[in-house]
């Protein structure tokens, strides 16, 4: 559970830092020009928006986590979002890591 919360943290962060780009056509429009690391999608997201996602996620060869529901990513960016990219590849890896180690 700490690990959970650690990587929630590192949401706010890299939110914070100017890593993060949120909303769904940003993060695909984002992601097809080759700026997104690694893309979040809220666990209870609407299907059609993860499947769009998805195919974007899939087709750039991007890596996808939908380990936390959309209060949690928005509670920790502020804003009410369920598709977040992250630009930054150090903030990806340890948030990776930090998934990895225990949600």
């Amino acid at each position: 559970m700490q690990n959970r919360q650690k990587a929630i943290n590192l949401l706010g962060l890299a939110e914070r830092a100017g890593k993060l780009t949120t909303g769904t056509e940003t993060v695909i429009t984002e992601t097809n020009k080759g700026k997104i690391k690694l893309i979040l999608l809220a666990s209870d997201v609407q299907a059609n928006t993860a499947e769009k996602v998805d195919r974007v996620a899939r087709k750039n060869n991007i890596p996808m986590i939908n380990s936390f529901s959309a209060s949690e990513m928005s509670k920790a960016i502020g804003k009410k979002r369920k598709v977040l990219g992250l630009t930054d590849a150090g903030f990806a890896k340890a948030l990776v890591k930090r998934i990895n180690e225990g949600v």
